[in-house]
């Protein structure tokens, strides 16, 4: 068994987002505009996706809120799954980019060519792309029509790479995931295909990060 179509939504805006600043696996809880941004998304998705199997999040209480705001007007449960998390940026994590690019300019520049470099010390694209799709993978296979993933936005732009098949050096054609913006993938036959990517709700896109 395996769901026919994966939602992967990020989530919504916190104050490193509004910073420029590198959260990582650090716990940092949605803002004002994160909070109203996962509100107005959830009410478009739970319209929408009515045959959603399964909401599974990252344990981080950013993408545990977001997740929230949908299953609180649908009944769902939120299964937290920690191989959901953000990437692990090392020492780079709580830095904005221009202190990363001071104090590392050789890996920050690498990072930023997009070369599969290890961020602060922490992991690489590839590692995280791993990561991250074999849990989508995972849940996937717990239901039959649509799972919805809330995560991070670099672990779920790893995750689309790996999961249609591409290269982890095609993540630089992708944009950045905005916040609670999601992308759709649908099963065709043992593969998956990218449907959408980085859609949303009107409302979703006040003050989004990404």
């Amino acid at each position: 068994m395996s769901a026919r179509r994966v939602v992967l939504w990020r989530h919504g805006r916190t104050a490193s987002n509004a910073q420029n600043r590198f959260q990582g696996q650090l716990d940092v809880p949605l803002d004002e505009v994160g909070r109203a941004q996962a509100a107005e998304a959830a009410a478009h998705l739970a319209a929408w996706t009515t045959d959603v199997g399964a909401v599974v999040a990252s344990d981080l209480s950013r993408a545990v809120d977001t997740a929230r705001a949908f299953t609180a007007l649908t009944g769902h449960d939120v299964v937290q799954d920690p191989a959901l998390r953000e990437v692990d940026a090392g020492t780079w994590q709580g830095l904005v980019g221009e202190e990363i690019a001071q104090r590392w300019p050789d890996e920050h520049a690498a990072w930023r060519r997009g070369e599969d470099v290890r961020m602060g010390g922490g992991e690489t694209r590839t590692e995280l792309g791993l990561r991250v799709a074999t849990a989508v993978e995972r849940h996937a296979s717990t239901v039959e029509d649509t799972l919805l993933v809330a995560s991070h936005g670099a672990a779920l732009k790893a995750a689309v790479v790996r999961l249609v098949g591409l290269p982890v050096t095609a993540a630089g054609a992708l944009a950045g995931f905005r916040n609670c913006h999601w992308a759709v993938l649908v099963r065709r036959g043992d593969a998956w295909v990218l449907e959408e990517y980085n859609a949303g709700a009107a409302g979703a896109g006040v003050g989004a990060e990404g």
